[in-house]
Parts: structure tokens; C-alpha cells; sequence
């Protein structure tokens, strides 16, 4: 029988989410980044407190209670900032507004998100991966020789947890005739941020996610920032009410509550810190990361031999079976407990 689907989606292959454990399983979850901390108290106490009547009528278009307490924690106007339904979203509508096949076409270094190829391979877009140098050093003139309409950037990148400087994003910047995109989904745990560059240049995106500093994973709630004339054609790909209310209200409040959410990922990176450490004395090879994971190379380089291992203890890390990283895990940071007894697990192992 024929297909129903474009061409497109059938030779494509699906995005490949971390794996899930059924509600209930006892297993400790070191695989998909989420923050080990619970979300700001005030932002549970919108969801208790939450007005039923609210739900009879449609969402704000703009999510606008969400884009006013953006404004006013990061000092930018209104109208510079779009909401997500998570910061996918606004990955997509970049690639739905910006590509196309052939002669609009989507870069991004490698290796990086693999979404970025999952939405281009559904648009249809024709999509270019610049392999990163040694030790992660941005391709900068590869990148800038390939003059994608759009341009990704991960900083800090997954899932290398490389932070990328901003005189490389502004030389980007600076000699791309398309949009620049800086994903910024793990800037919460990271030394410093692209926003200024939104200020300087009108190609500029940055995208940002509650799912990770602001522990709202299950929430999907993102949002991007840029100029008004970049943000213009994006909202009229968006969809009408993108954002539910109970997001938009607990999104501000997290949003608000910037001492809960900065004391969280404190308590992160001094983890992060000490499971590196724990992980070296092990043998195994540790960068430096400036997010909430660590992508290490085990003594023996037997990644997969101890993914497979440690789930079967009942601890999920994440294995990628991509050339250039199949010697390696990616493992979340959790509570300095949670890590204490991946350590002992591994000790066994090793």
C-alpha cells in the first residue's frame, strides 16, 4: 500500500527521547538532566491555588503574565520576547519560519542536540553538521563559510557541557546573513550568557527553558529572545494559544523567585564539582562542564558495558550509540546521595 506520509517523514528517523521509567519503579534517573531539586514554592502554590475559571476560557495568545516576569528578571522589553511550549518550540518555528530545502538550509556544529536534525528532516530543510575541532573549539570558519539560514549554537552544548565565548558567537554573529540561534537551555548552571548579544545584533536569538534550572520539566515551558523584527515572523507560525494558563502562572512565579531557583543550581554545580572528582579517582576521564551533566569516558572505555550494567542496578545514564561517542556517558548531576550510590555502583563495576 501506498504511504501516507511526505517522503520526508518516512526516510526520517525520530527523535529518540532518554528513556522513561513507568511511574512508581524504583530506579534512580541520571539520564535525561532534570534538575534533582523540587520547583519553587511559589510556583507549586499557583498550581494549588489555581482558579478552575480560568480553564473554561482560552489562554492569554502571548502568554503574557509568563513574558512580563521575563521582562522584568532580565531587563528586556516586552516585545522582545517569545514563549514556547518548552524551548523545542521555538527551535521549530525558527526552522518552519527560516528553512527550507536546498538553498535555505540549517548548520549547526557536531556533535550537539540531535533535535536540530529531527525538526530540519520534518520541515523538509537541508541541513549541514560542521564537526567540532579538537577539545570542542568552534568551527567558526566553516560555519561562517556555510551561511546557513539558520545556525545553531548549544551553549553550553550537550552533550559535551562546553561552554562557547561570546567573541566566538559574536564573530558569528557578525558575518552570518541568517539567524543565529543560541540555545541556552543549561546557562542556568554556566559562567555566562549570549543575552547581550540579542542587543547588538538583529539576528540573534537566544532560547531559554524552565525545565532545567527551574525544575519544570514536566511543565514544557520555554521562551526566546530577540529583536522585534526577528520575533515577527515567528509569531505568525506559532500557534494561536500555544501556552496553557496553569503554565503561564507557575511559569512566573518560578520565574520570579530567582533566590530559590539561583540557590538550586548552586547547589548543583558544588555537586557537579564533587562527582567529577569522585568519578576521576575512578579512572575515568572527566572535562570540565558547565551545565548539570558530565560526559566521561570510562578507564576502559567500556561505555556501553556500564550503561547497560548500571541499569540493571537500577541507574540510568545515558549512552549514545553515535560515532564519536560510544566511549562515552553522559550522567546527570543529582543530590550529592543520588551521586554517592551511582559511586559505590561504580566502584563495584570498575
Amino acid at each position: 500500500m501506498s504511504s501516507y506520509f511526505r517522503p520526508a517523514v518516512d526516510a526520517m528517523q525520530g527523535y529518540i527521547p532518554g528513556e522513561q521509567p513507568k511511574p512508581g519503579t524504583r530506579i534512580l534517573k541520571l539520564n535525561t538532566n532534570e534538575n534533582p531539586y523540587p520547583p519553587s514554592p511559589n510556583a507549586m502554590a499557583v498550581l494549588r491555588n489555581f482558579d478552575g475559571e480560568l480553564l473554561r476560557r482560552y489562554p492569554h495568545p502571548y502568554a503574557n503574565a509568563f513574558r512580563e516576569a521575563i521582562a522584568d528578571v532580565l531587563e528586556v522589553p516586552l516585545d522582545w520576547i517569545i514563549v514556547g511550549n518548552g524551548s523545542d518550540e521555538i527551535l521549530n518555528l525558527l526552522i518552519r519560519a527560516c528553512a527550507e530545502a536546498d538553498s535555505r538550509r540549517v548548520v549547526y556544529p557536531t556533535p550537539t542536540y540531535v533535535l536540530y536534525k529531527t525538526l530540519a528532516a520534518i520541515q523538509p530543510a537541508t541541513v549541514l553538521e560542521v564537526p567540532y575541532g579538537q577539545n570542542y573549539q568552534l568551527p567558526l570558519d566553516a560555519l561562517l563559510e556555510a551561511q546557513g539560514s539558520v545556525t545553531f549554537i548549544a551553549s553550553p552544548n550537550s552533550p559535551s557541557g562546553h561552554l562557547v565565548s561570546n567573541d566566538d558567537l559574536r564573530r558569528l554573529a557578525q558575518g552570518l546573513s541568517g539567524v543565529l540561534v543560541v540555545d541556552e537551555a543549561y546557562v542556568d548552571f554556566a559562567d555566562d550568557t549570549a543575552l547581550p548579544l540579542v542587543s547588538e545584533f538583529e539576528n540573534v536569538i537566544v532560547t531559554r527553558t524552565l525545565s532545567k534550572g527551574y525544575s519544570l520539566a514536566g511543565l514544557r515551558l520555554g521562551f526566546g529572545i530577540a529583536q522585534p523584527g526577528l520575533l515577527s515572523g515567528l509569531f505568525k507560525v506559532k500557534d494561536s494559544y500555544n501556552i496553557d494558563a496553569i503554565a503561564a502562572a507557575m511559569g512566573a512565579a518560578a520565574m520570579m523567585d530567582q533566590d530559590y531557583k539561583n540557590q538550586c543550581a548552586e547547589r548543583v554545580k558544588l555537586s557537579r564539582q564533587h562527582l567529577s572528582q569522585e568519578l576521576q579517582k575512578l579512572g575515568f576521564k572527566v572535562p570540565p562542564s558547565q551545565t548539570n551533566f558530565l560526559l566521561v569516558t570510562p578507564p576502559r572505555e567500556n561505555a556501553e558495558d556500564i550503561y547497560l550494567a548500571l541499569k540493571a542496578r537500577g541507574i540510568l545514564v545515558r549512552y549514545f550509540n553515535h560515532s564519536g561517542l560510544e566511549k562515552q556517558l553522559r550522567i546527570t548531576v543529582g543530590t550529592d546521595e543520588q551521586n554517592q550510590t551511582l559511586i559505590e555502583a561504580l566502584i563495584d563495576l570498575i
